[in-house]
């Protein structure tokens, strides 16, 4: 397949014998909660437990206000629970400080957003090279080209995100969140902001790209079809899996 030159390095980490997957995720007693002025606390998350292992695919899905945007956010570690447990890679990401959290997320989490969130200001080579550069990549840029080239857009690599199609800006938000060949990665809604034929075009490039490396991905939907395409389904009702 077209990715396999370019993440090389991710099969070698992440192509192993069945016995040999690690545990990438693990949630054990998870609740968030947040400030209700009637109530005091409204439980958003409620008791969540999980395990994922290297090279799953898990899809969460459930209905607008059902908690998945906030356990994206958890997993992500750009919110923090009220209590309970969070493992990425045997390290629990709840007790890191903000710099450490940062810099780990930098180098294990790759997040496709359903909004693309690309910088309007720079380049799709750029969008996709900036977390590279943020941590001091001598090599960002070519990993950037390729990471664009294989997702089908190295002739677009000048082109600022008003110049791109929806399906183009959400291909440049994939090779954005690959290019540090993470851990795990994490998709929120990632064809929501799509008409019908790109989302599927854009669902078999990301599910072409996880099958042939090997990578770890979850992913948050209403889209029962996009989730039937993960090897495992959860259902989020009120805060729980069901």
């Amino acid at each position: 397949m077209i990715f396999v030159n370019l993440y090389n390095e991710i099969l070698i980490k992440f192509s192993k014998n069945i016995q040999d997957k690690i545990m990438i995720l693990e949630i054990s007693g998870l609740y968030k909660s947040f400030p209700h002025a009637g109530t005091g606390q409204i439980e958003v998350l409620k008791n969540l437990n999980l395990e994922v292992q290297e090279g799953e695919t898990v899809a969460v899905v459930g209905q607008s206000g059902s908690g998945k945007s906030t356990l994206l956010s958890l997993l992500a570690g750009l919110d923090r629970q009220t209590y309970g447990s969070l493992r990425l890679r045997d390290q629990q990401i709840s007790e890191m400080s903000e710099a450490k959290l940062t810099q780990f997320r930098a180098e294990n989490i790759g997040i496709i957003f359903q909004q693309f969130y690309l910088m309007p200001h720079l380049t799709a080579l750029e969008n996709v090279s900036l977390p590279l550069e943020m941590f001091g990549h001598e090599d960002s840029q070519v990993r950037a080209q390729e990471a664009l080239q294989h997702v089908g857009l190295a002739e677009r690599e000048k082109h600022f995100p008003h110049q791109l199609s929806g399906g183009e800006s959400q291909r440049v938000a994939i090779a954005r969140a690959v290019v540090i060949r993470p851990s795990i990665l994490l998709a929120d809604e990632p064809t929501g902001n799509l008409d019908n034929a790109t989302g599927v075009q854009v669902a078999n490039l990301l599910f072409d790209l996880v099958n042939t490396t090997g990578m770890t991905l979850l992913l948050v939907t209403h889209n029962t079809e996009l989730a039937q395409r993960c090897s495992r389904q959860l259902t989020l009702y009120s805060g729980t899996f069901q």
